[in-house]
């Protein structure tokens, strides 16, 4: 009877084993994320090669490759002995150091219809809402620029694609396309300004009275669209160490050509919009 029971005993605590649920495997994607962008196997037509465009997967934006180098230097002078011959001063030398550290840019300023998807795939709540009647007054389509929106607003839509956005050292870099002491993205011809920017008025490819459809104008050399005009575009860093104002760059299609500039700063409290001009774009670093 006890041999028999033992018997049962066992035989139910194999049929249990094979009951429970195996172990998952777990898939690649989980362990290891890989970045959120296609690099295209078709490289930009620049003097560049290293130059590249890239689909990003979330927002289907393109995004270029700009060669971004930060350059160093340590300046030293001549040693200095005393009537001893004693070293009081070491020799000093200027020692220049360059790093590339090249990331991706969005080719367009974020449109209408990529901030909706946002906001419609995300739980987020932007602190003043959004007059979207006001919106498509200034831009009625989803290819024109996003406006309204404050540097959180832009800030939390940069997170939940997976980029953020430009430092103002990099949107300058990245508006010159490698133009040195140049005035405007394109050069210092003032005159060429209707063929790459949409600005106060209308004229030459500008027929917009307002903002106009991303990517309607040149771009520069780096093949970014509306560096220079069509809306003002947030930038990462505070605009003085008094830290109360963020960075706004490349001006609007209400401004004059001064304000299009690539130098030219522009400043605006982060939770404040800016209104009918403002916008975004976004960065991603390459790792």
């Amino acid at each position: 009877m006890i041999r028999k029971f033992s018997w049962m005993l066992l035989v139910f605590l194999l049929s249990l084993g094979a009951c429970q649920d195996k172990p998952k495997v777990q898939e690649l994607s989980t362990i290891e994320q890989k970045p959120e962008a296609i690099v295209d196997d078709k490289p930009f037509t620049t003097d560049d090669p290293d130059m590249k465009e890239i689909i990003w997967k979330k927002d289907g934006t393109k995004m270029v490759r700009i060669p971004y180098e930060v350059v160093t230097s340590t300046k030293t002078e001549p040693a200095v002995y005393n009537e001893f011959g004693d070293l009081v001063k070491a020799e000093t030398v200027v020692a220049e150091k360059r790093s590339s550290l090249p990331f991706y840019m969005d080719a367009y300023e974020v449109t209408v219809g990529q901030f909706e998807k946002f906001l419609k795939a995300s739980d987020y709540k932007p602190d003043r809402p959004i007059n979207w009647n006001e919106v498509y007054q200034y831009s009625p389509t989803e290819k024109h620029p996003m406006i309204y929106v404050t540097w959180f607003d832009a800030t939390a839509y940069a997170k939940w694609v997976g980029k953020r956005l430009p430092t103002e050292a990099k949107w300058e870099f990245a508006a010159r396309g490698g133009l040195v002491d140049k005035e405007y993205p394109w050069g210092n011809d003032e005159s060429l300004t209707r063929d790459y920017a949409n600005y106060t008025g209308t004229g030459g490819k500008d027929k917009w009275k307002y903002s106009a459809p991303v990517g309607s104008f040149k771009p520069n050399a780096y093949s970014l669209f509306d560096m220079a005009g069509n809306v003002w575009e947030w930038c990462q860093d505070w605009y003085d160490s008094g830290e109360r104002t963020r960075v706004l760059r490349g001006g609007s299609w209400l401004n004059f050509p001064y304000s299009l500039r690539v130098a030219y700063r522009h400043t605006l409290t982060p939770r404040n919009s800016y209104g009918y001009d403002g916008g975004f774009r976004c960065v991603a670093d390459i790792k």
